[in-house]
């Protein structure tokens, strides 16, 4: 989906209930996280399988969500749409456009709900930390591996 063009928007309104999984998609975008070039707007990154959305089969990943349960995205933060459709009840009304003509900017990998840029920090510091190490074990041992040779 990375750098690919969209035709003419068509909305529609998508009506989804719920499950044990909730909603059964990721959003990518938002004003501080940009996934289109010039637009703040959220989109659907994935379907995940056997979820509420992948159910109905209406939404698609690239649709962009324009409103859920009346109340506009537009100008929202990515985390607080995330909290918007965390407290969007059970039964959940979706305003939905699909197509349009700006090139994808975003990641061509989607960064999975439960792994927030904290984990992804998390992993480098532990992986430059074990660089370190690495570093100074060898400039320790150096010498003695040497005179083996």
């Amino acid at each position: 989906m990375n750098g690919t063009m969209r035709n003419t928007p068509t909305v529609s309104e998508i009506n989804l209930k719920r499950g044990p999984a909730g909603l059964g998609f990721n959003i990518v975008g938002g004003v501080d996280q940009q996934y289109m070039l010039n637009d703040s707007g959220i989109y659907v990154a994935k379907i995940k399988e056997n979820g509420a959305a992948a159910l109905d089969g209406r939404l698609q990943e690239g649709d962009k969500i324009l409103e859920i349960n009346g109340e506009k995205l537009e100008s929202l933060s990515h985390n607080a749409a995330v909290m918007l459709f965390r407290s969007a009840g059970e039964d959940v009304k979706l305003l939905v456009e699909r197509g349009g003509s700006a090139p994808v900017n975003g990641p061509s990998r989607v960064r999975p709900d439960n792994e927030s840029p904290a984990y992804t920090l998390g992993i480098l510091g532990f992986a430059m930390a074990t660089a370190v190490v690495l570093a100074c074990v060898y400039v320790r041992f150096r010498p003695h591996i040497r005179k083996h040779f």
